[in-house]
């Protein structure tokens, strides 16, 4: 990949075009580029570990105004075109007991998270290519019926880091990129310029499509193969950044994917080759708001998933802190 300053020219939104196309070899040559195995002490936390004390130091020092944002969705128990697997929640015990006290009131949630309706973070054990995990792990060797032996959401812990938000319909100037716009290299740099932040090494990395605003606008769609989001050769970039998280308010993956024979490309890149987990389907639109209303795009950010031994992720709310 070329330097930053010979990058090709933005393609600003075209619902009809997500290229151009990746070839098979062409997204090899890209996997070799931004592998990092071998470079962090804890392969099954990956970039998690670009988040240093001085980053939570920094992460703090943004904290301003006080303002806090919430990131997830709501519990989504309504099946939908996005939400095949609905979560459960049904109360356990009401509370009717007249003595002793006090009396409780109980329920029960579960969910199929990964998915397109749970906020959720991806660690290093959700995604294979070729059959293998970061690292070059064997997955069907380290994820049994029982849970991941490597790359455990467990493993990741909790994170306080700065991070960026860029807010692509800004750049654009649209309410929404349509589903299937293709986000380049070229464009992560305009809208850094544009929204005047600068991604730096143990950022956390958000990208803020309008993907909900469209939702509540025009209906909710099925996102699985149609969605705005991330081309191929954001990847380099973004390495070369040493971001500790990508997320977004789709899954980061344009779809349809540029590369024919991969579903994913930004999930292999980020999780199998970088290492980098993955916060999908955040809720942006308030945090678009906040940013634009504190006018700035860089605040605090706190992802604190639930410590499940074995996971390959987990459901999250993460917070902006501003």
């Amino acid at each position: 990949m070329c330097a930053e300053d010979n990058r090709a020219t933005s393609l600003y939104p075209d619902p009809t075009r997500n290229g151009p196309p990746v070839s098979k070899e062409g997204f090899e040559e890209v996997f070799e580029q931004v592998k990092t195995w071998g470079k962090y002490s804890d392969p099954s936390a990956g970039a998690w570990q670009a988040v240093t004390p001085t980053s939570v130091v920094e992460a703090a020092s943004l904290v301003r105004s006080g303002r806090v944002v919430a990131t997830a969705l709501p519990w989504n128990t309504v099946s939908g075109p996005s939400n095949a697997n609905p979560a459960l929640h049904y109360m356990t015990d009401l509370g009717v007991r007249e003595a002793p006290e006090p009396s409780c009131n109980k329920d029960f949630i579960g969910v199929d998270y990964h998915g397109k309706a749970v906020s959720h973070l991806d660690a290093l054990s959700h995604i294979a290519y070729k059959g293998l995990l970061y690292e070059g792990q064997t997955s069907k060797d380290v994820v049994t019926a029982t849970g991941a032996d490597f790359g455990s959401v467990s493993s990741l812990g909790s994170l306080v880091t700065p991070a960026v938000l860029l807010d692509f319909t800004i750049l654009f100037d649209v309410p929404w990129l349509e589903p299937g716009t293709a986000i380049h290299a070229a464009d992560i740099l305009a809208a850094e310029a544009k929204l005047g932040v600068k991604i730096t090494a143990g950022d956390a990395v958000l990208i803020r499509t309008g993907h909900f605003r469209r939702a509540h606008e025009l209906g909710i769609w099925d996102s699985s193969d149609l969605s705005a989001g991330l081309h191929v050769d954001c990847m380099p970039l973004l390495a070369e950044r040493g971001i500790s998280v990508l997320g977004g308010d789709g899954d980061s993956d344009v779809r349809p994917s540029p590369t024919p024979g991969i579903h994913s490309p930004i999930h292999i890149l980020a999780i199998t080759a970088m290492g980098l987990p993955l916060l999908d389907n955040l809720d942006l639109e308030a945090l678009g708001a906040a940013c634009a209303e504190e006018d700035r795009y860089r605040f605090m950010f706190v992802v604190a998933p639930l410590n499940i031994p074995r996971g390959t992720g987990s459901p999250v709310n993460p917070l902006a802190v501003f």
